[in-house]
C-alpha cells in the first residue's frame, strides 16, 4: 500500500549544477517539511551533486542505466514513486520553490486529482522579470489540454492513484509533462490551477520549453517537431480513448502537421511567422508559440 507521507521528485543533469546550491536553499525553506526527496540522476556523479546543494539534504536516489534516456529516467521515478507514496510533488532542479510551495499543493491535492501553481518567471541569474505562467481565472482548462500545456514536472503535484491511472507511459515523447497531465484529462481526473506563484521559473537560451520573445525560426522548428511527437504518441496509444477526446487531440495534431509542413516547405514562410510572433502579445503557456491561431493567415494556405 503506498505510503500516507508525500514525496518531492526533481531531476538533474548536465548543466543544472550551478542552479543547485539556490534550488537546495528553497528546499529547506519550505513551511512544509513532512515530505521524502527524490532525485533522478542522469549523466551527473552523486558526489558533483552533494557538493553543489552546498547544505545537507538526504535525498533518495534514482539512478539512470547506461544507454537510457532522460525521459526513461523520470518514467522510472515516476512508477516507482507511484507505488510508494499517496502524493507526488515534481519540481524542476534549475527553478525555485516559494516556501508555501509544498504546504499549498498538499491542500489543493484534498480536492484535486492534479494541480498546477502559476510561476513566477525568472532571468538566469535569478532576477524577476514581472511576469507570471499560468491562465486566466476565467480559462477553462478542458479547452485548453489538446493545444497548450500548463501541468509541467516543475509546478504539478498529483495524486499517486492519478498516476497510476495514467501507466504505462510512453518514451516516445520528450514532453512527458504534457503526456503525464493529458492522459490524466483523458482519465477524467480532476485538473486545479493555483492561480498564486508557487515557483520561480528560470528561463534561458537552453530551455526546451521557452515562453519569452524573441523566439528564433531554429527554436520553432524544434519545438514543432517536439510538440508533433506529443500528438502522434498520444494518438499511437493503445488504450481505450473516449471518442470526443481523440478527436480533439485529432484536430490540434492535424493543425500542427499542417503547420510544419508550411514551415518546412518555405523558408520564407518560417521567417514571416517568426517576425510577426515575435511582435504579437505573448501567452506565458508552454507551446504557445507553435501555430498561433492569429498568425494562421501565414502558413494556412
Amino acid at each position: 500500500m503506498p505510503s500516507n507521507k508525500l514525496a518531492v521528485y526533481t531531476t538533474v543533469y548536465p548543466g543544472v549544477q550551478k542552479y543547485l546550491g539556490a534550488w537546495a536553499h528553497s528546499i529547506c525553506q519550505q513551511t512544509d517539511s513532512h515530505f521524502d526527496l527524490w532525485i533522478g540522476v542522469d549523466s551527473l556523479d552523486i558526489e558533483e551533486i552533494v557538493k553543489a546543494f552546498g547544505k545537507e539534504l538526504h535525498p533518495n536516489w534514482v539512478l539512470n542505466s547506461s544507454g537510457r534516456s532522460s525521459t526513461q529516467l523520470r518514467i522510472t521515478a515516476i512508477n516507482e514513486l507511484a507505488l510508494a507514496y499517496s502524493s507526488i510533488v515534481f519540481v524542476d532542479s534549475d527553478d525555485l520553490l516559494d516556501p508555501s510551495r509544498i504546504e499549498a499543493a498538499r491542500s489543493y491535492l484534498e480536492n484535486f486529482g492534479v494541480v498546477a501553481t502559476a510561476l513566477r518567471i525568472i532571468n538566469e541569474t535569478g532576477n524577476d522579470l514581472g511576469l507570471t505562467f499560468g491562465i486566466d481565472h476565467d480559462r477553462d482548462i478542458d479547452s485548453l489540454m489538446p493545444r497548450y500545456n500548463v501541468f509541467g514536472l516543475s509546478n504539478t503535484a498529483y495524486r499517486a492513484e492519478v498516476l497510476r491511472c495514467c501507466l504505462p507511459l510512453s518514451d516516445e515523447s520528450e514532453l512527458l509533462d504534457w503526456q503525464l497531465a493529458t492522459r490524466a484529462w483523458i482519465k477524467g481526473a480532476s485538473l486545479g490551477f493555483d492561480h498564486t506563484p508557487r515557483m520561480f521559473y528560470r528561463q534561458y537560451g537552453s530551455n526546451t520549453a521557452r515562453v519569452l520573445q524573441p523566439f528564433s525560426a531554429r527554436y520553432v522548428s524544434m519545438a514543432t517537431l517536439k510538440v508533433l511527437d506529443h500528438y502522434r504518441c498520444l494518438v499511437r496509444s493503445r488504450e481505450d480513448m473516449p471518442l470526443r477526446f481523440r478527436d480533439q487531440l485529432l484536430v490540434a495534431g492535424n493543425r500542427v502537421e499542417k503547420f510544419f509542413e508550411s514551415i518546412s516547405r518555405s523558408k520564407e514562410t518560417l521567417e514571416k511567422y517568426v517576425e510577426s510572433l515575435n511582435r504579437i502579445e505573448p501567452e506565458y503557456v508552454w507551446w504557445w508559440c507553435i501555430a498561433h491561431p492569429k498568425l494562421e493567415a501565414i502558413w494556412n494556405n
